[in-house]
């Protein structure tokens, strides 16, 4: 059973959005990224807040607001896991923003997060089109252990075929031609620089950086490092990321 996606607008509505968000990434005191005050004035200005309900219990929350671009800017979005509710959470957002005139919604996230580029590119057809590097500066909540926030900038356009077709859960197939080198490879945990001259080029991220960091901060570094210096240089010089295979590459195309 889907759970109910509605706007918000209440003081105590935000202060559940903010218990939410605390109770999934356990931030620092002051880190928070978004308090109750400001989503009640982003929503008072026309902005984006909703909430997705399982009968009494709030399980997902998104806050976004208008770009200078036409866009949304999706800030943050949370939900508890493993049961779809963050699609649709995206879903709802994107019928929003169609609904005012919009044609794009944007939003960042961590591009060494495999479950996280993987449900951007692959589930939701969503493109990155910037490497951001330590664009939030050192995080301090308890899932990034003080990591430099490295972001991937992901377009959303909302009328493309491939974005249609992944809202009704038909994605589109990503072929990957045999003679893609792989410019940056996992090898027993740890990155390997590869070719970076071929017309598709595919950077891999680690198989679950959350965990390495605390247990190996070190190899984490190192795999930071590694996609800043591969996948970032990448789309610095125009190449495009066109998708996410076998949920452990980046597809880079010239």
């Amino acid at each position: 059973m889907h759970p109910v996606i509605r706007e918000l607008h209440e003081l105590g509505e935000f202060e559940q959005v903010d218990a939410l968000f605390a109770t999934i990434w356990n931030f620092e005191p002051g880190g928070r990224p978004i308090s109750a005050e400001l989503m009640r004035a982003l929503t008072h200005a026309g902005n984006y807040v909703a909430g997705a309900f399982d009968g009494d219990d709030l399980v997902g929350a998104s806050v976004g607001f208008f770009g200078a671009d036409g866009s949304l800017h999706s800030h943050i979005t949370g939900a508890t896991t493993g049961r779809g509710i963050g699609f649709d959470l995206k879903v709802h957002q994107r019928e929003w923003a169609l609904d005012r005139g919009l044609e794009r919604i944007t939003w960042t996230y961590d591009p060494l997060v495999r479950r996280n580029a993987h449900f951007n590119l692959a589930k939701l057809g969503a493109r990155p089109a910037e490497y951001l590097p330590s664009f939030y500066g050192e995080m301090a909540d308890a899932i990034n252990q003080g990591d430099e926030s490295d972001r991937m900038l992901a377009v959303w356009r909302l009328k493309d075929p491939q974005v249609e077709a992944a809202v009704l859960r038909r994605p589109y197939p990503l072929e990957v031609p045999a003679d893609a080198a792989v410019g940056l490879a996992d090898v027993d945990g740890a990155p390997v620089v590869g070719r970076t001259d071929a017309r598709v080029v595919l950077v891999a991220v680690p198989e679950d950086i959350e965990g390495l960091r605390p247990r190996d901060p070190g190899t984490a570094k190192a795999w930071r490092h590694a996609t800043r210096d591969v996948l970032g240089t990448l789309l610095e010089e125009g190449a495009q990321v066109t998708g996410f295979h076998r949920k452990t590459f980046y597809v880079v195309e010239r």
